[in-house]
């Protein structure tokens, strides 16, 4: 069975709109709520953030869970009502607690009083990260040079390689790839309360490179399909380039996936984010160098008078009659 990519580029393109869309409302509402487009984590926010594993819960002990409403009334009495809360392991009864930058002293009152109300916590299992405003803004900042950068190397490299149309419709597909991912992420943050932190920006750059070498692997058919074949309008090629490579491209999407898959079922809290981050942006990748990337160039390329490989501009001009003479 043969994917007709060109015949329904109108339905690709408007699953793409209808999914960025939703992304860019969540953008929206979560700048309103944390000002940013996504809940920022620890590294790019700044502050303290504790997490405490109630000792009872370890030997089934606990009379009830965690209570967040008296976890807040502590924090007010330490003048830290303004933090942020979460319940990482509801079952472990593990609490994660993100604050303003605390001072020693500080962390041990507040762990003293948490320990007091709510607790025991045990104390082998008390995690504490610290990241000042100034650094986190470096990292925010430097994250998003290094993706940047990425995608400026990667439009010299297609345009040397290719052709610059080729190079503007890759990032354009690296950029659905992009927003796709982060809208999703946007959306967590929300719903769930996830947040985003220096590992998602190395999340968004390996899918750049992911989706571009799938990107490359069609564009490069495509390429040699309009040398074998001069004189096939660029929608067959296009068409025939893709289901070509179609395999291929599944192949190496599922292969990926799967591992990932399992590091979000059994990895930590860390990496399950990380890997759902690449997960989502392998997904897309995929979808827009198929339906995206291919269909963009088939298009610009007949728009542009260059529906045919090399041909000159008799052998045009006959195609073109041929084709009207066809039509009557």
């Amino acid at each position: 069975m043969k994917l007709a990519v060109i015949k329904q580029r109108r339905l690709w393109w408007i699953i793409s709109s209808l999914v960025i869309m939703l992304g860019l409302i969540a953008a929206v509402i979560s700048w309103q709520q944390f000002g940013a487009p996504l809940k920022p984590g620890l590294d790019f926010a700044g502050g303290t953030r504790l997490q405490l594993t109630r000792s009872c819960a370890l030997v089934n002990g606990c009379s009830g869970d965690i209570d967040l409403a008296q976890v807040r009334q502590v924090l007010s009495d330490q003048g830290l009502g303004s933090s942020s809360l979460q319940i990482l392991d509801p079952k472990l009864q593990i609490l994660s607690i993100r604050t303003r930058p605390l001072s020693a002293q500080e962390r041990t009152q507040l762990q003293g009083a948490l320990d007091t109300e709510i607790g025991p916590f045990d104390s082998n299992s008390v995690q504490i990260d610290s990241v000042g405003p100034v650094i986190g803004r470096q990292l925010l900042s430097s994250g998003l040079l290094a993706l940047l950068v990425s995608f400026a190397g990667i439009v010299i490299y297609l345009s040397l390689r290719f052709r610059l149309d080729y190079a503007i419709f890759a990032i354009i597909a690296l950029f659905h790839d992009v927003l796709v991912t982060s809208g999703v992420f946007s959306i967590l943050g929300l719903v769930a309360g996830v947040e985003v932190d220096s590992l998602f920006i190395v999340a968004l750059l390996t899918i750049v490179g992911f989706s571009v070498n799938d990107t490359v692997v069609i564009y490069d058919r495509v390429r040699e399909n309009i040398k074998l074949s001069p004189k096939t309008h660029i929608n067959d090629i296009v068409d025939d380039a893709v289901n070509q490579t179609l395999t291929r491209s599944i192949n190496t999407s599922l292969t990926t996936t799967l591992p990932l898959l399992a590091i979000v079922a059994f990895g930590g809290q860390t990496l399950k984010y990380f890997a759902l981050a690449l997960i989502i942006g392998f997904v897309a990748g995929a979808y827009s160098s198929i339906f995206i990337a291919s269909s963009l160039l088939a298009l610009w390329r007949e728009r542009n008078g260059q529906m045919y490989g090399n041909t000159d501009e008799a052998d045009l001009a006959a195609m073109a009659n041929q084709e009207i003479e066809s039509t009557r």
